[in-house]
């Protein structure tokens, strides 16, 4: 989803997302709190098999700044 390497990086994409979801909320799955963090929960447990689907050579045990950026997104969308 994102190529994220750094915690500036991390900080950009945060700052984007907020003004996609400002901009554009009816592309977002989870609009209360709660749904969103039960969805980044769900993200969470499935984020090393979308990897793997996508031919990601990512271990999601890991922990990477762009690994939180893919489960922050993903939760956006995400039922």
């Amino acid at each position: 989803m994102t190529n994220i390497y750094s915690r500036k990086e991390f900080i950009n994409f945060l700052k984007v997302i907020l003004d996609e979801y400002q901009k554009h909320p009816e592309r977002w799955e989870n609009h209360k709190m709660e749904d969103f963090l039960e969805a980044m929960i769900r993200y969470s447990d499935d984020v090393q098999q979308y990897y793997k689907n996508t031919n990601q050579e990512i271990n999601a045990d890991e922990a990477q700044w762009k690994v939180f950026a893919d489960i922050i997104k993903g939760a956006s969308i995400y039922e």
